[in-house]
C-alpha cells in the first residue's frame, strides 16, 4: 500500500466560487480563496489562493487576477485548470516526486448544473492530473457532512448558501427529491453592499472591502439582540475623488442586502411548496439545516424561521460541511456510490 500511495492519492474537492477546500487523508489540507494571479506578458501563474487574493484589484496592466468560477460553475477553463493543479501541488509540496501523482477525485457541483458545465468540471480535473473523477451534488455532500443519514426514508431539507449559488434540496433515500438552485449568494451580497455605498454615500469601494463589510457587520435583520459595532469603511469619494472613511452600521448592511435575502427566502418557500406531503411532515419535525458561508450571516436563521415557522439549525462549522461530506463519500465510496456521478 505504501509505495502505491506515493504514486496515487484520493482527494475530495469543494470547488467553490469564493473558496476552494481540499481534503486528503481525512484532513482539510487546503482552504484557499478561488482566485489566481497571472503574468500576462509571460503567460505564467504568479500566485494562487490567499496570495493572489492579496493582489486582487491592486494589479498593474501586466498582472491579471482571475476568479475562474462564476455562480458555482467554471467560467474560465484554463484558469480553473491552473488553479486546481496549483492547489493540488500545495498538498504535495513537502514530497519530492520523480513522477507526478495521479489522483482519484470527488468534486462537488451545484444541483442546477448543466451537462456542459459538468463536462467543464470533469475536464479541468482530468487535465490537473485526475485518473478518475466522481461528482457529487452540493446539498447531498452538505447533508453527509453534517451527519445526516441520507439513506433513510426520512426527509431532510438542506439550504447551502455559498459564494455563487444557494442550493436548496429535500433529500431522502440517497437522492434529491426536489430542489431549487438560485444564483444569489455571498457574491450577490457583496455586490449589493458595493451598490448601496455608491448610491447612498457616494463612496466607491472594491470587492474585497465589500466582503470585509459582510463578514464584520453583515446581517439579515435590521434589529439584532446583540449587533456588531459600527465598521469603518475606506473608499474613494465619488464627488471629490479623494479617499475617505465612513462608519457603517449592521442595520444599513441589512437594508442593502434585503432584496437578495428575500430571493433566498422565496426559493426556500418554493422548495417547501413542491415537496411531497410525507416529506413535508418530516421537515416539520426535523427543521431546516443551513450550511455554507452564508449560514454565518447574522440573523438569517431567525429571519428564515419567522418566514417558514420551522426550526432552523445552523451546521457546526458551516463553511466546511460540504467538503467534509465529500471526504466522507470518498472514504466510503461503495456506500455512497448511488449519489456519485462519473
Amino acid at each position: 500500500m505504501g509505495i502505491f500511495d506515493f504514486f496515487s492519492s484520493d482527494i475530495a474537492i469543494d470547488l467553490g466560487t469564493a473558496n476552494t477546500l481540499i481534503i486528503s487523508k481525512g484532513e482539510v489540507v487546503v482552504d484557499e480563496p478561488s482566485i489566481i494571479a497571472i503574468d500576462k506578458s509571460k503567460n505564467k501563474v504568479l500566485a494562487i489562493g490567499a496570495e493572489a487574493m492579496q493582489m486582487h484589484e491592486k494589479t498593474h496592466e501586466s498582472i491579471k487576477t482571475i476568479r475562474p468560477l462564476k455562480d458555482g460553475v467554471i467560467a474560465d477553463f484554463q484558469a480553473a485548470e491552473s488553479m486546481i493543479r496549483g492547489m493540488i501541488k500545495m498538498i504535495d509540496k513537502d514530497k519530492k516526486r520523480l513522477f507526478p501523482a495521479s489522483h482519484r477525485m470527488i468534486i462537488c457541483i451545484p444541483s442546477g448544473i448543466t451537462e456542459v458545465e459538468k463536462r467543464a468540471v470533469r475536464d479541468s480535473a482530468e487535465h490537473a492530473g485526475a485518473k478518475e473523477v466522481f461528482m457529487i451534488h452540493e446539498p447531498i455532500a452538505a447533508a453527509v457532512g453534517i451527519g445526516i443519514d441520507i439513506e433513510r426514508p426520512d426527509g431532510s431539507m438542506i439550504v447551502d448558501i455559498g459564494g455563487g449559488t444557494t442550493e436548496i434540496a429535500v433529500i431522502a433515500l440517497s437522492g434529491i427529491v426536489c430542489d431549487q438552485s438560485i444564483r444569489v449568494a455571498g457574491d450577490a451580497f457583496n455586490k449589493d453592499i458595493l451598490d448601496y455605498m455608491r448610491r447612498q454615500h457616494n463612496l466607491l469601494i472594491g470587492e474585497r472591502t465589500a466582503e470585509k463589510v459582510k463578514i464584520q457587520v453583515g446581517s439579515a435583520l435590521t434589529e439584532l439582540d446583540e449587533g456588531p459595532e459600527d465598521f469603518d469603511i475606506r473608499g474613494r469619494d465619488l464627488m471629490t475623488g479623494i479617499p475617505k472613511v465612513i462608519k457603517l452600521s449592521y442595520s444599513e448592511v441589512a437594508f442593502a442586502i434585503d432584496k437578495s435575502v428575500s430571493k433566498i427566502e422565496e426559493a426556500v418557500l418554493k422548495a417547501l411548496e413542491i415537496a411531497p406531503p410525507e416529506l413535508s411532515a418530516d421537515i416539520y419535525d426535523n427543521g431546516i439545516y443551513l450550511t455554507g458561508g452564508g449560514a454565518l450571516l447574522r440573523g438569517l436563521d431567525k429571519r428564515l424561521g419567522m418566514k417558514t415557522k420551522l426550526p432552523i439549525h445552523i451546521a457546526e462549522d458551516p463553511l466546511k460541511a460540504v467538503v467534509r461530506g465529500t471526504g466522507k463519500a470518498l472514504k466510503e465510496l461503495e456506500r455512497y456510490r448511488a449519489v456519485l456521478m462519473q
